[in-house]
């Protein structure tokens, strides 16, 4: 029987972002927008505020487009300030690389299993999806849903008892699965 698995986002993940003021490397999203005009053209930030001082910083979105070409569903989600948005803009790369950003999940992730897995049964299919972009290791994630230590889980690993298509030490924000042999 394939189980399946969720990692879920539980709020917005920290920026990290050297502060101007205080030197703090990381910044909350508020998931508040600035949006300001200049005749035809338009800017538009996503807000963040230093976890060390407070200080505002802005990241971003829209430099110096012309009000027409952006769509005016974007435009009235900004001034609604959806969080949604926020959260689509901030794991969205073109926005994090120009900003020159990173992104600090730790925290900010939830791994629903769907309830009890047995490990009483032989073999043990597991499907493992992603809601969101977020940086995880798959041992992490197993040892999580099943219970089992990392080093546990590392072992199985090396025994041959737990395999997957994909490299299982390293980092994954995409959808994988794996079979767990008792």
């Amino acid at each position: 029987m394939l189980n399946s698995w969720v990692v879920m986002p539980t709020c917005l993940p920290l920026v990290l972002r050297r502060c101007h003021a205080c030197a703090s490397p990381r910044f909350r999203t508020t998931g508040k927008f600035r949006v300001n005009a200049h005749h035809k053209r338009i800017d538009a930030w996503l807000l963040a505020l230093c976890t060390g001082c407070g200080d505002t910083s802005k990241l971003t979105v829209l430099e110096r487009m012309d009000v027409r070409s952006v769509p005016p569903g974007l435009l009235d989600r900004m001034h609604d300030n959806d969080p949604a948005l926020a959260a689509e803009l901030l794991q969205d790369p073109v926005v994090r690389r120009r900003n020159r950003v990173a992104l600090d999940w730790d925290g900010a992730w939830r791994l629903d299993t769907g309830g009890a897995v047995h490990l009483d049964g032989e073999v043990i299919d597991v499907s493992v999806r992603f809601a969101a972009r977020i940086p995880v290791r798959p041992v992490r994630l197993i040892a999580e849903g099943c219970g089992l230590s990392r080093a546990e889980v590392e072992r199985l690993v090396a025994e041959g008892r737990l395999v997957s298509a994909v490299r299982l030490n390293g980092r994954l924000t995409g959808d994988f699965t794996f079979t767990l042999k008792r």
